[in-house]
């Protein structure tokens, strides 16, 4: 496994790179057309299809015969076997704006479970990276998490989904969490928030309603870099419900899952 794990990080890591050098030349050629999703401010561009399409493509070529799941294309819900999953632009609200915090994120699970993955930051050109048991890593250096062991000096990330109502909730959730850290981080690209963690740079991350493109890549890149981390999936451990996930240091994961749990975070 070790072996064919490398290899998928090693093939993640050249497509979504390529992807990433996609994603700035369409964005400083033309934005292109913008359309919706499931709100106004759900947006996609022409970047988003234009990369997505690249990374099938590639994928073709080295993996043929391979399942892929993506964000703007869909693909085969089974997680039986091995299946790619890939989020081309993770950050499209960031990137129609111009705020340099997105991401091209390639992940290969088998049967649903990440086994190497790769997140790429085109403006930075930063690369976070992991194979499952091998440790993670950005641009070639190990990643570790923070020794934080106290929530009220944690720094925590989140994210927001796009229908109002559930902001509102969520925001809720949030003010009652800002006086339990020493402060909180929204970014806007869940796949980078992981990396985040992974590198030490947040304490902890949480979102409701993340989509398993959001985090196939950067949640195994946190576990790599030692985070504890809770998927969104079938099974509700901790009452925060099947949609959400929580990623953080060893000596915070516990704290924080218990304040969340207080906040009603997962009741949004």
């Amino acid at each position: 496994m070790q072996q064919t794990a490398e290899t998928l990080r090693a093939i993640a890591v050249r497509i979504s790179g390529e992807a990433a050098e996609l994603a700035l030349t369409v964005r400083a050629e033309s934005i292109g057309e913008v359309g919706t999703k499931s709100t106004e401010t759900d947006v996609v561009t022409a970047g988003d299809r234009a990369v997505e399409r690249l990374v099938r493509d590639r994928l073709a070529e080295h993996r043929p015969g391979e399942s892929v799941l993506g964000e703007e294309e869909g693909g085969a819900n089974a997680l039986d076997g091995l299946r790619w999953v890939v989020d081309p632009i993770d950050g499209t609200v960031n990137y129609l704006y111009g705020y340099p915090w997105y991401a091209v994120s390639l992940a290969a699970q088998i049967d649903g479970r990440s086994v190497a993955g790769a997140v790429v930051e085109p403006v930075s050109g930063r690369v976070f990276s992991a194979a499952a048991g091998q440790g993670a890593y950005l641009d070639g250096s190990a990643l570790r998490v923070s020794g934080s062991d106290r929530l009220d000096l944690a720094l925590i990330g989140t994210g927001f989904a796009y229908a109002a109502q559930r902001r509102a909730a969520q925001a809720e959730a949030v003010s009652g969490l800002l006086g339990r850290v020493r402060d909180i981080r929204r970014s806007g690209a869940a796949s980078l928030d992981l990396c985040a963690v992974a590198a030490g740079w947040l304490d902890g991350f949480y979102e409701i309603g993340l989509n398993r493109w959001d985090w196939a890549a950067g949640a195994l890149i946190a576990a790599e870099a030692g985070a504890d981390v809770r998927l969104p999936g079938e099974q509700d451990p901790d009452g925060l419900g099947r949609q959400a996930l929580v990623c953080a240091a060893p000596g915070v994961s516990g704290a924080l899952t218990e304040a969340l749990q207080e906040v009603r975070a997962g009741e949004v």
